[in-house]
């Protein structure tokens, strides 16, 4: 009983090991009990402001467009579908159903995921500056995804780019997804010890080799059209979002939230380093390999309908551990509903910016994360 307390106790804040990248970075990752405690919000009514920002995100995402419809006429549309009761006449029922409506929960299902995942990989290497790109996962899938859009059309298949490439481009670029896993991990483990840093070198390593594959596919194709279309979506897109798109990427959402969140406490013991939260029970190998195979698979599902979105797994979490340490039972449902919000706003921000063309959604996220990495990186130099 008192080594199970101590166990608990232990792994509900994360301490300062003097040279852990980690909480260097960031003085709020502390989580209670370190300096950043007097700043932690309460996680409950953070969460209840944080779904009601959502719903009015997706109301606008819903509402705002090329043909502006009113927020209760959106409602009032969305009720009549979920009642089964008989649509509206007119386009603006298939404007909010057929084609805003799961777009936007798309956004937020995507923006979950990025935020859980950028949560996860950065414990996972005990580094604040990491994304979920940072281990050539996301590089993977694109390889895979524009291996069968230039391949598949060059043999006469019929493919379309859009804000997914049909079903067989999202299965080649989970396959991707999965074989970048793979050779990182491999790389990783290689010789049979195992650092944060070694994995982080991989994945840099695999992650630049595969995206240099991935622009020789690009250079290859010979309709002008389709490369723009390809360029487009690796730069990150849900345009063409369709129902029957949502359901893989929202259910690989929560169970990526059930598996991570029930080792949360193992990521709280893993920043206090490997010895130490072997001391405590945690088997970090197991841990840091089912962490692995999590993000990974979640990657290659987002990237598979969205593209290569960065800078959300790099902002998110920082945001959310500024505000509620660094414990991560709070910090990754927390960290999913904040990328919720942050990608239906940005995907709304690429449809509305410029009149009649769209905004790769990558770019948007690029203009917002440079300056915040920016201001990360000069915070750090002034603490040190």
């Amino acid at each position: 009983m008192a080594r199970a307390a101590t166990t608990t106790d232990a792994t509900e804040a994360v301490p300062d090991t003097g040279t852990d990248a980690y909480t260097d970075a960031d003085p709020a990752a502390a989580g209670p009990g370190r300096r950043g405690r007097g700043r932690a919000l309460r996680p409950g009514p953070l969460a209840a402001l944080l779904t009601a920002a959502l719903l009015v995100a997706l109301t606008a995402a819903v509402s705002l467009g090329s043909v502006d419809i009113p927020p209760g006429e959106v409602w009032s549309v969305v009720g009549r579908r979920l009642t089964g009761q008989h649509p509206a006449p007119g386009t603006r029922d298939l404007i909010v159903w057929q084609l805003r409506v799961p777009r936007a929960l798309l956004a937020a299902a995507v923006g979950a995921g990025l935020g859980l995942v950028g949560t996860a990989v950065q414990a996972l290497v005990r580094n604040p500056l990491a994304d979920p790109y940072l281990l050539g996962i996301s590089s993977g899938a694109s390889l895979g995804a524009v291996g069968v859009i230039v391949l598949g059309t060059g043999m006469g298949l019929s493919l379309t780019v859009g804000g997914i490439a049909g079903l067989t481009v999202s299965v080649a670029a989970f396959l991707g997804a999965l074989a970048a896993f793979s050779l990182v991990w491999l790389l990783a483990r290689r010789g049979g010890g195992f650092s944060p840093l070694r994995l982080v070198l991989a994945g840099i390593g695999i992650g630049q080799f595969l995206t240099g594959l991935t622009s020789y596919l690009v250079l290859q194709t010979g309709d002008e059209q389709q490369t723009r279309g390809v360029l487009f979506w690796l730069m990150g897109s849900l345009s063409g979002a369709t129902w029957g798109q949502l359901a893989v990427p929202a259910a690989a959402v929560v169970l990526g939230l059930v598996l991570l969140q029930g080792r949360a406490r193992g990521l709280n013991a893993m920043l206090m380093g490997d010895e130490t939260a072997a001391g405590l029970g945690v088997d970090v190998v197991r841990l840091r390999r089912e962490i692995f195979a999590v993000t990974s698979v979640l990657t290659g599902v987002l990237v598979a309908v969205s593209g290569a979105i960065g800078f959300v797994g790099l902002m998110v979490p920082h945001v959310c551990r500024l505000l509620v340490g660094g414990d991560h039972r709070r910090l990754l449902p927390l960290s999913a509903l904040t990328g919720a919000v942050l990608l239906v706003v940005v995907d709304l921000i690429a449809r509305v910016a410029l009149d009649g063309q769209e905004v790769p959604i990558g770019v948007v996220t690029a203009l917002l994360g440079a300056p915040t990495l920016l201001y990360l990186l000069d915070r750090r130099l002034e603490r040190n």
